[in-house]
């Protein structure tokens, strides 16, 4: 039964290898220098079947195109005879060709009659072209010399014009390509009705048959082996987990004296540390994703009694020791064609969820900006750490609405509290949580506006209100870790693209409100701001220079007045990413922090680093 089916499809395929001849010879362009040894290679692979079998996918002539009228303007076409030979003679067409409304066009039935008209006009004035060498045009060294000869001298469907040419550079009609078909399926129709025999058929015959007992085993082993891919795919667990990779080695120091808190002297050493990140990526639809990454590091924080403030701090920073724990566990699927949810269990950020920060060529740690403060707008840093949810739903092309809930993860431990510590202040709903609501308006592919809304509370512990990117007074205003801190903040972002040249940045503004203890009512106003520019490409493709300009996070005005920063920081960075490969990106870089913890008492600090990712 397999080699009947085999057989009758090549029967049917046969005259489409002689059309495919007929279309090659009879329609080349002026351009055949261009395209000569490809069409040479399909005209051998029609018509010489005498050496190898071969397969080919019929072409379908459908009733529309053969209705497409001739525009009025058009040059007469030379009429084609289709029994027994495809003749082109001069001569215009018997009658118009009628308008593209004319419904009598529709008619399948006398589009044949037409075509059958075209063909027959003419017929009578032209002998058969019997060899190939009665055409003057035509010699040996042509491309297609081989495909017309076997059309003209095998089966006898291909003829001249009256002056013994070719003309295989004319465009072929729509109307002449059908006429040919015609003439050769009658051609090959009447040799098999006259009990003739067509070689091509029988090369096929005949490789089918000494070839039956191969061809037989090779259909059970490909039986075989679907059997046993369907296995596999049954038994496995996920058909599309990948393993992706981070590793940053990071050379680093800062220079310039502490902040008078800690002291004047310079209190670092340069440093060469790493952090590793592995992220298990498993997909179980094709639209959802489960992430599992594993992290070691030990690239100790710029900070504390080091240099005396959290804006020395680098964006990768971060200390376990190099032991490996899970960093983040999380899913995010689609609800639907416009929504796309993400449940975290551990180590939720904002900027890492659904929720886009507005910031893509300065946001992530391995390829954007080297300080903390540079990444993006300190409120999406708020209760960082913990469990969470957050969605995105795309009411157009152009305009999204995203929220988010967001728990405490109880220290650089996730294990301490965070939602999965059922004791007191450290669940779900009774302990620290940051609340998110942002409208993202994007009118171009290439601009990008994002408005958001955040309300966090502090129910005890360590208050932390800017994500430690800011000045001491700003990240704590009210000075004691155990006064119940509530924050509504406001943050405005934007990014703009023109071309290898991207401008953006941010404005932030947090109210802060304290509930408890012996300051409970008193009121604080924190700002901060950025611009950041960044040039592409600048020296290769991927690579990058990138600036930033701010001001961290500053406590304005504090009804507790000892706790207001009175002058102002600034922030300056600059960085060159280089792609060494396209796995392996080194980046220099540096920034500067005047008046640290917003105070001109303190020294000028340097921070300066080479960060090298490898990625994977």
């Amino acid at each position: 039964m397999i080699m009947s089916t085999l057989f009758w499809k090549t029967v049917k395929a046969s005259p489409v290898l002689l059309v495919a001849s007929l279309f090659v010879a009879t329609g080349a362009s002026a351009a055949e220098s261009n395209s000569h040894q490809t069409a040479a290679n399909l005209s051998t692979a029609a018509i010489n079947l005498d050496a190898e079998p071969t397969a080919s996918i019929s072409p379908t002539l459908d009733d529309a195109a053969l209705t497409e009228p001739i525009p009025a303007t058009e040059t007469p076409k030379p009429t084609v005879t289709v029994s027994p030979a495809f003749q082109l003679a001069d001569s215009t067409f018997p009658e118009p060709v009628p308008a593209a409304g004319d419904t009598s066009v529709n008619s399948n039935q006398e589009i044949l009659q037409q075509i059958q008209r075209y063909g027959n006009e003419g017929s009578a004035s032209l002998d058969q072209v019997t060899s190939v060498g009665q055409l003057r045009d035509v010699s040996p060294g042509d491309w297609a010399y081989e495909a017309l000869r076997s059309l003209v001298e095998r089966y006898g469907c291909i003829a001249g014009y009256p002056d013994g040419t070719y003309r295989g550079n004319r465009a072929l009609t729509r109307y002449e390509f059908a006429a040919g078909l015609n003439a050769c399926l009658q051609q090959i129709e009447r040799l098999i009705g006259d009990g003739g025999e067509i070689p091509d058929l029988e090369t096929l015959r005949r490789l089918i048959q000494e070839f039956e007992a191969e061809l037989a085993t090779l259909g059970a082993r490909v039986d075989n082996l679907e059997g046993r891919v369907a296995f596999l795919e049954d038994n496995q667990f996920s058909t599309t987990t990948k393993l992706k990779g981070e590793v940053i080695f990071a050379l680093a120091d800062t220079f310039g004296d502490s902040t008078e808190a800690v002291g004047s002297d310079d209190e670092t050493n340069l440093i060469f540390a790493d952090r590793v990140r592995l992220n298990l990526e498993t997909s179980f639809t094709g639209r959802d994703r489960l992430r599992t990454r594993l992290q070691a590091r030990n690239i100790s924080s710029f900070s504390g009694d080091l240099t005396g403030t959290n804006m020395t701090r680098l964006g990768f920073d971060g200390d376990n020791g190099n032991d490996v724990d899970i960093d983040e566990l999380w899913y995010r699927f689609p609800l639907g064609e416009k929504i796309s949810v993400q449940i975290d269990a551990t180590g939720v950020e904002y900027q890492d969820t659904v929720i886009d920060p507005i910031n893509p060529y300065f946001a992530s740690s391995g390829s954007g900006a080297i300080s903390r403060f540079g990444r993006f707008n300190p409120i999406y840093r708020a209760e960082t750490g913990g469990p969470g949810i957050t969605a995105t739903f795309n009411v157009s092309d152009a305009l999204s609405l995203s929220a988010g809930y967001v728990v405490d993860g109880g220290g650089s431990d996730p294990a301490d509290g965070g939602g999965s510590d059922p004791s007191a202040k450290n669940g779900i709903f009774d302990g620290n949580y940051a609340a998110l609501g942002q409208i993202a308006f994007t009118p171009t592919e290439n601009i990008s506006l994002a408005a958001t809304y955040l309300h966090s509370f502090y129910n005890g512990g360590t208050v932390n209100v800017t994500g430690s990117t800011g000045s001491s007074f700003a990240s704590n205003p009210f000075g004691n870790n155990d006064t119940a801190t509530s924050v509504d903040a406001y943050g405005i972002q934007a990014n703009a693209l023109f071309g290898k040249f991207s401008v953006g940045g941010w404005i932030g503004y947090q109210d802060a409100e304290a509930e408890s203890g012996a300051n409970e009512g008193s009121d604080a106003d924190i700002w901060n701001w950025a611009v950041n520019l960044a040039l592409l490409d600048v020296g290769g493709e991927g690579n990058k220079l990138g600036f930033i300009f701010g001001m961290p996070p500053k406590t304005t005005d504090n009804d507790i007045a000892a706790r207001e920063d009175n002058d102002t920081s600034y922030h300056l960075e600059a960085f060159y990413r280089y792609q060494l490969t396209d796995n392996i990106a080194i980046t220099p870089g540096a920034f500067v922090i005047f008046n640290p913890e917003h105070d001109d008492d303190n020294d000028t600090q340097f921070v300066g680093t080479l960060r090298t990712v490898f990625s994977f």
